[in-house]
């Protein structure tokens, strides 16, 4: 079994990827590649796209990658391949963004991607920083994971998701910020797992195992 992360340019991936793999091998879940290439994302058993920076450029550079969104889409969407969804990789989900500029999201899930704006002027944005995640629905990904566990966080917008449904967990940071959303084979995480201590390293597990 192969999980691919894919490279599009978008964020150092060296430590997604050593995560991935570390768990990979703990629970018997296969190999972890990063990679740019159609052919390997589309024979891939599991999808995982990460993405760091504004939500235009994460997206610009990704269609830049002749093929790849393509690819994406096929395993994801015509397959039902498991698929994760990483900070700006979890982003992109969404009908749109409004970063900047109103950019076009893969609309996967229905929602855009708003800026955040705590209740609390003290609060300072971007969101930086372990926060506790507060799970709103049960999930297999939450497998050994409880409400109050937390999470580490770097980002100024988040996914305003349409049905509340698709709102997995959220954080609190001067009201409610989503912190995973999922539907059917699809999963994302505004926070990094990879960088989430045990319980980001308990969803990357679960994550690699997941059959939807």
């Amino acid at each position: 079994m192969v999980t691919a992360i894919v490279d599009y340019e978008s964020g150092n991936l060296h430590s997604a990827e050593k995560a991935f793999q570390r768990m990979a091998r703990e629970t018997g879940a296969g190999d972890v590649i990063v990679t740019s290439d159609p052919d390997v994302i589309r024979a891939a058993e599991r999808v995982v796209l990460p993405g760091d920076g504004a939500f235009p450029a994460c997206r610009a550079a990704l269609f830049d990658h002749r093929g790849v969104f393509e690819a994406i889409e096929e395993s994801v969407i015509k397959q039902a391949k498991p698929f994760m969804g990483i900070c700006i990789g979890m982003q992109m989900m969404a009908t749109r963004g409004l970063e900047y500029t109103e950019t076009p999201g893969f609309d996967w899930i229905g929602g855009e991607v708003v800026h955040i704006t705590p209740s609390d002027a003290s609060l300072k944005v971007p969101h930086m920083g372990w926060n506790d995640l507060v799970l709103d629905h049960a999930h297999p990904v939450f497998d050994g994971i409880e409400t109050g566990n937390h999470a580490y966080f770097v980002h100024s917008y988040h996914f305003r998701v349409a049905d509340s449904a698709h709102l997995l967990a959220h954080a609190d940071y001067g009201g409610a910020i989503t912190a995973i959303v999922g539907r059917d084979n699809m999963v994302g995480t505004q926070f990094h797992p990879e960088k989430s201590a045990a319980t980001g390293l308990r969803m990357i597990a679960n994550f690699l195992n997941w059959r939807p």
